[in-house]
């Protein structure tokens, strides 16, 4: 008995995944795949990826996790074309390691689903943000290519150890100079 009660919750867990909707099948193997390359697991991502659009998917995300590092990804939008298909909005957040400036990129996937509920990716494009992130090359500005200039602020000494000694502040007057002033 005590068995048994263990076992519902499992059946309960697996039936609902088999009656998920196209749109929630959909919706969970995009998170999936966004997540695996955010992670810069590419192999596990590239398992949701359609076999034609996987040369595309290397070839597009060879710099992701090396290179390329993502910070953040937003699942921003979801649009079901039937049961079938479904194009995806991912907001994402990333950086160039050697530059450290955080960027945004906005991609469009298209997702294809099969008669067994499984979803695939079949496509991926920017529609907004910088370039870059799905390898397309970057024209560097002017002022990168320059090597930086060292920028530093001017050195204070204090005390008579620095190149131009302090002033004399007043104060007690010294003993030459307290015979001078009293000299007739």
């Amino acid at each position: 008995m005590r068995h048994a009660l263990f076992a519902v919750p499992l059946l309960f867990c697996a039936c609902a995944a088999i009656n998920a909707s196209p749109a929630a099948r959909a919706q969970e193997a995009a998170n999936e795949l966004n997540l695996n390359t955010k992670f810069g697991r590419m192999e596990l991502a590239a398992e949701r990826v359609a076999p034609k659009a996987k040369e595309q998917f290397f070839e597009h995300h060879k710099g992701w996790g090396g290179k390329v590092r993502v910070a953040d990804y937003e699942l921003a939008g979801m649009k079901m074309n039937g049961d079938d298909t479904a194009e995806v909005v991912v907001k994402v957040a990333w950086f160039v390691i050697d530059e450290g400036d955080l960027r945004t990129t906005t991609l469009r996937q298209k997702w294809k689903g099969d008669i067994k509920g499984d979803w695939k990716m079949v496509e991926e494009a920017r529609v907004d943000g910088d370039l870059g992130l799905l390898g397309e090359k970057v024209e560097a500005p002017a002022a990168a290519k320059e090597p930086a200039k060292r920028r530093s602020f001017p050195t204070i000494h204090i005390g008579n150890a620095g190149p131009n000694p302090p002033e004399e502040l007043p104060g007690p007057p010294s003993e030459a100079a307290s015979k001078a002033t009293s000299a007739p």
